[in-house]
């Protein structure tokens, strides 16, 4: 197995397609209410999602550039994604060059993108319950707690959450939890290793390889 492919069963593809469909749904900046509870946020645009999955034959054929276009305008604007980045990468980023930052950020955006896209394609019958928040939680590490329920047993899914100050304030996600594994742990991990052994230079190396790879693949 390559060294950026994902290790997700049949199952787990299925459950992490229904995490990017929820995340799918918001389009604007001020859809985000400042007053809205983090519960209800998750539950709004996981259900808002799923119906717009389910009623757009092109998205369920698997169309992979209308899903890769898809998750790049309704996701990634709504993503924090530079934190993502940067907690993924670890220590090393804040050693890299402001532009080892801005290529490590596009390189592996477009891994996540290509990643969900294929995902988004398995999205079927499943249906999201969302947990009351656990209490004494701080706004810049909240996490939101669901179950993805369809065929088998309940699946554990958690959104890891931050909100944004000032005008259009807001909920934003920058990490979620699939069967017990965090997005951004399991990255670090990965991240890890290649620059220990080559620097920063070497893991954007290897995710520019990997993003290759994929276009060529289709």
């Amino acid at each position: 197995m390559s060294f950026f492919s994902m290790s997700f069963s049949l199952n787990r593809r299925q459950i992490l397609a229904t995490t990017v469909a929820a995340l799918l749904s918001v389009t604007t900046a001020s859809a985000w209410a400042a007053d809205e509870a983090p519960d209800v946020f998750i539950k709004r645009i996981t259900t808002e999602t799923l119906d717009t999955i389910k009623a757009d034959k092109a998205l369920r054929s698997g169309d992979v550039n209308k899903l890769m276009q898809l998750v790049d305008d309704r996701l990634m604007a709504h993503v924090n994604f530079r934190r993502m980045t940067a907690l993924a990468t670890g220590p090393a980023w804040r050693k890299a060059t402001t532009e080892q930052q801005k290529r490590l950020q596009e390189e592996f955006k477009i891994l996540l993108v290509r990643t969900y896209a294929g995902a988004l394609s398995q999205v079927s019958d499943q249906t999201v319950v969302v947990k009351p928040v656990k209490a004494g939680q701080e706004d810049k590490n909240l996490v939101v707690n669901t179950e993805v329920r369809g065929k088998g047993d309940p699946i554990q899914l958690d959104y890891r959450l931050e909100k944004t100050p000032g005008e259009g304030a807001g909920w934003m996600i920058f990490d979620l939890n699939v069967l017990g594994v965090w997005l951004i742990e399991n990255y670090r991990t990965q991240f890890t290793k290649e620059i220990n052994a080559g620097g920063i230079d070497a893991l954007i190396a290897s995710l520019a390889a990997r993003n290759k790879s994929n276009a060529r693949n289709g």
